[in-house]
C-alpha cells in the first residue's frame, strides 16, 4: 500500500450482516468489480471518484457513494490527495428487512443515485463505525437502521422484477455466465466459449458488458474473489483459496484481492474474526 495510505476492513460481531471499512488512499485503484452486499460510502475528506456502470461520478465530504448489490464499479482518487471514506457493508437481506421494518416495502429494493448529498446521513455513517469501535451495540444498530431507512426515503424503493433475458444476445450471455460459474478454475477461451454458444466473440463480448457492465474475463476475475472471500471467511487459508478459485498462487490472488475489496486477504481474513470491541484504527 503507498506511503500515507491506510485501511482497516473488519466486523463488529454485535452488528451482523454489516462489514465495515475505513479507509484513506491516494494512490489506489480499485479495479472494476461488484459486491454481493449494499455500499455506503461517507466521504470525511477529499475525493472519491468512480465508473458506475457507464458514468464516471464524484463524491467528497458531506456526500454518500451508494452502490446496490451486483452492480459493477470501479474507485480511485478525483483529486491530488486521496480521499478518506468510513464504508458500511449491509448485506441484502438486512437492507429488505428494514425496508419492511420502517418503510413498508416487501422484497427487493435498492437505490437510485450513485451519489447523495447528505451530510446529515455521511454523519450517521460515520456514527455507525464509531459506535461499533467503542462497543456500543445498541447505538451502532439504531444508527444503521436510521441512515438506511433516511437513503431508502429519499434515494430508494422497490425495485422491479428482473425480467428473463429475452433477446439471443442477453441469453447467451446469460449462459456464458454459468459455464464461468461452473468453470472457474478451468475456463474455456472467449472463441471457444462463443463457439459452444452458436455466437461470434466479438458479439458475445457485446452482449456480456451489456448484460454484466463488464467483459467475461473482468467478471470472472471478480467471481474469483468473492468466491474467495466465502472460503477465506470460512477460514481457508489464503494460499489454498487461491487455488480453490482458480488464481495461480497467493501472489496472484493478493494482487485482485486488493484491487476490488481494499485490502490483502490475510488482512481481511483477520480482521473478520475480529472480536474485541474498543480498538482504534491503527
Amino acid at each position: 500500500m503507498a506511503t500515507g495510505e491506510r485501511a482497516r476492513y473488519w466486523q463488529y460481531p454485535e452488528l451482523p450482516g454489516v462489514d465495515l471499512l475505513h479507509a484513506h488512499y491516494v494512490r489506489k485503484a480499485f479495479a472494476r468489480h461488484t459486491h454481493e452486499t449494499f455500499v455506503f460510502a461517507a466521504i470525511t475528506e477529499g475525493v472519491e471518484a468512480f465508473h458506475y456502470r457507464d458514468d464516471l461520478v464524484y463524491a467528497g465530504p458531506g456526500q454518500i457513494a451508494l452502490v446496490n448489490p451486483d452492480t459493477s464499479h470501479t474507485g480511485h482518487a478525483g483529486v491530488p490527495e486521496g480521499w478518506t471514506y468510513r464504508t458500511i457493508y449491509p448485506d441484502a437481506g438486512l437492507i429488505r428487512s428494514i425496508a419492511a421494518d420502517t418503510l413498508a416495502l416487501r422484497g427487493d429494493v435498492g437505490f437510485t443515485d450513485p451519489v447523495v448529498d447528505d451530510p446529515y446521513a455521511a454523519q450517521l455513517v460515520v456514527g455507525v463505525h464509531r459506535a461499533a469501535e467503542e462497543g456500543n451495540a445498541l447505538a451502532a444498530d439504531s444508527l444503521l437502521r436510521l441512515v438506511t431507512a433516511r437513503m431508502l426515503r429519499s434515494h430508494g424503493g422497490r425495485a422491479g422484477t428482473p425480467l428473463a433475458p429475452r433477446s439471443a444476445g442477453a441469453r447467451n450471455a446469460a449462459r456464458a455466465r454459468a459455464v464461468l460459474e461452473a468453470r472457474m478454475t478451468d475456463p474455456p477461451t472467449l472463441e471457444q466459449l462463443a463457439a459452444d454458444l452458436g455466437t461470434s466473440p466479438f458479439a458475445l463480448l457485446r452482449a456480456f458488458r451489456d448484460a454484466y457492465g463488464m467483459p467475461p474475463h473482468t467478471w470472472l476475475t471478480d467471481a474469483r474473489v468473492r468466491r474467495a472471500r466465502r472460503l477465506l471467511d470460512a477460514g481457508t487459508a489464503p494460499a489454498e483459496a487461491a487455488v480453490a478459485v482458480g488464481f495461480t498462487d497467493q501472489p496472484h490472488l493478493t494482487r485482485h484481492f486488493a484491487r476490488s475489496v481494499g485490502v490483502p486477504p490475510g488482512a481481511y481474513q483477520r480482521a473478520r474474526t475480529y472480536k474485541t470491541a474498543g480498538r482504534r484504527d491503527p
